[in-house]
């Protein structure tokens, strides 16, 4: 069976086709959270283009012969009007789109990530954060983290003082976690961008990018230089993702957070995430 898996996420739309394996991922980069942590609402502007991008993903699915299937997470659930986006979509091609939870998004990730394997993963996405542990088969932790890529833009801008203090009150529920035995993996765009400068690839490339280390010194390090260099410069930086350019200074200084809160020395990349884990949990792959 050939399935296409669309991840409506708050910053992006992402497309996966698999058959017996992922073939491919695709990404539009559509921001249908902007200003949703001011406004509690999707704005129409975010709405149409999200609608547009999954459209165009859907038609690609079936062109493709496969069955399509697509899922929304924390922007849609935690507006006002994710239903009217949802109807929106349902409007422009046909597709249902399951609504996510938090503790769901979490173990989705975990399962595409580690398969029933121990260990845990950190997803910060555009409007929210998870952390999954699996400890000797079971998971212990499975939180969703009100804090994100694009909230932590809207809120604070560029603030190195306004992200410092929203990201540390955003992670004390992961005080006191232990995190086992098992690697932990970093998933979803703005671990696939550092992971990108890490090795400095000017394209993005699984095979060469899943597994990569990045330490806790080297994250230090890259959320310094983030914040310290301006938005249209950071564009230049080698493995940077100019999509990403405005949010993820932001977004490191929040996996820097993390990773101190939980005390890893490290974390690594993982190009298999929620899109895989999508399908594994409701046993189709």
């Amino acid at each position: 069976m050939k399935y296409a898996v669309i991840d409506i996420g708050s910053n992006s739309v992402r497309l996966m086709l698999w058959a017996n394996g992922t073939l491919y991922k695709k990404v539009n980069t559509t921001r249908l959270a902007e200003g949703l942590s001011c406004s509690g609402a999707l704005s129409d502007a975010a709405m149409e283009r999200t609608a547009r991008a999954v459209s165009e993903f859907c038609e690609e699915g079936r062109r493709e012969g496969a069955q399509v299937l697509a899922f929304a997470t924390a922007a849609v659930r935690s507006s006002s009007n994710g239903e009217a986006f949802c109807a929106r979509v349902k409007a422009v091609c046909g597709l249902d789109v399951d609504v996510i939870s938090g503790e769901e998004e979490a173990l989705l990730g975990l399962s595409g990530a580690l398969g029933t394997g121990d260990g845990g993963i950190i997803d910060i996405g555009g409007a929210s954060t998870e952390v999954c542990i699996r400890e000797r088969g079971i998971v212990r932790t499975s939180l969703s983290l009100p804090v994100g890529a694009v909230r932590i833009l809207d809120l604070c801008g560029q603030s190195i003082g306004r992200i410092d203090a929203f990201v540390t009150d955003a992670v004390r529920p992961l005080r006191g976690i232990s995190c086992g035995d098992g690697k932990m993996y970093a998933i979803g765009g703005t671990a696939s961008t550092l992971a990108s400068m890490c090795l400095c690839l000017s394209e993005y490339d699984a095979s060469k990018l899943s597994g990569a280390e990045l330490s806790l010194d080297w994250v230090k390090a890259a959320a310094l230089r983030l914040i310290m260099t301006p938005t249209e410069e950071r564009k230049k930086i080698c493995g940077m993702d100019p999509r990403r350019a405005d949010v993820i200074a932001g977004a490191t200084v929040l996996l820097m957070k993390i990773m101190e809160t939980l005390r890893l020395p490290a974390v690594y990349f993982s190009d298999a995430d929620n899109l895989e884990g999508y399908l594994a949990v409701r046993g189709l792959s």
